[in-house]
């Protein structure tokens, strides 16, 4: 359950910020670092976080989530 919270309170800063950036390659960079830094907080895989991250950032945008 701690890691649950953990990873809402991550998800929820980083969209609020991501909304603060004005390309998707910023969005990307933020999405990686907050990607990593939930994967190592929850033992997960880092690379596999920083990738899903940059990814997620990057599309955000795209799908409404943070205009």
């Amino acid at each position: 359950m701690r890691g649950t919270y953990k990873l809402t309170l991550v998800l929820v800063a980083t969209l609020g910020l991501s909304a603060c950036v004005a390309s998707d390659l910023e969005r990307a960079g933020l999405g990686a670092a907050a990607g990593g830094v939930t994967a190592a907080a929850l033992n997960g895989n880092i690379a596999t976080g920083v990738l899903i991250g940059a990814a997620g950032g990057a599309l955000c945008d795209d799908a409404g989530l943070c205009n």
